[in-house]
């Protein structure tokens, strides 16, 4: 393991910089994109696509193992689980840069045999970082935080490559839930770095900072 600690500015411009060279992220305002919820905005980002970029998940990973290192401790975990699906091969490279097991955690329980939500070798008391691609508001990270406390485990912290950063009610929902989260970049700095390099026209920038700044006020205007 070799890593190196970079600010948590530098983490934040370079992470938003490669995944906008990626395409992982993209702004549109003439015709937002349509999200899971059903809700509409000019934002979109996809980090399953950093799998297929090998220099860029090497180093997003590195990122992400300087950080929960620095920020939770050394030696603060006993495992690590990813989260199904699209946390699966990030937990599995995050555990191999901290040189701990890796398990993976099921959205819901598989529905035959074990019946398990929980694959791999997870056992009572152990110390275990749940990571993901990303958050928005931190919901879906609740449920497969109670499946590791459900083993008789520990989860106290979550880490993602992105996070949104625009819900204010996120870091709170997960504080009271007890899990701390850790995250390399957020659309702000993602917005930035867009400015930065003129990857959209101003008019595009603008109205993504509009969203941004008020997201659901934003998709009332536009519904």
């Amino acid at each position: 393991m070799s890593l190196t600690f970079p600010t948590r500015e530098e983490i934040a411009r370079l992470t938003a910089r490669m995944l906008l060279e990626i395409k992982a992220v993209d702004f549109n305002a003439e015709t937002p994109f349509t999200y899971a919820s059903g809700l509409k905005g000019p934002t979109y980002v996809d980090c399953r696509r950093i799998i297929s970029f090998p220099r860029v998940r090497a180093t997003l990973m590195d990122f992400m193992a300087a950080t929960v290192m620095r920020d939770a401790g050394f030696e603060a975990f006993d495992n690590v689980a990813g989260g199904e699906t699209a946390g699966i091969p990030f937990g599995a490279m995050v555990a191999e840069r901290l040189s701990l097991p890796m398990t993976y955690v099921r959205k819901k329980p598989k529905g035959y045999g074990r019946n398990a939500r929980i694959e791999g070798v997870m056992t009572e008391g152990q110390r275990v970082l749940l990571v993901e691609d990303l958050t928005t508001d931190g919901g879906s990270k609740l449920s497969f935080v109670d499946a590791i406390r459900e083993t008789g485990a520990t989860c106290a912290h979550t880490a993602v490559i992105f996070y949104y950063g625009i819900f204010p009610e996120t870091t709170q929902r997960l504080a009271d839930h007890g899990v701390q989260l850790h995250h390399l970049c957020t659309w702000w700095d993602v917005l930035a770095e867009a400015r930065e390099q003129q990857s959209f026209d101003e008019a595009t920038l603008t109205e993504v900072q509009t969203f941004l700044t008020n997201p659901r006020q934003w998709q009332e205007a536009n519904a």
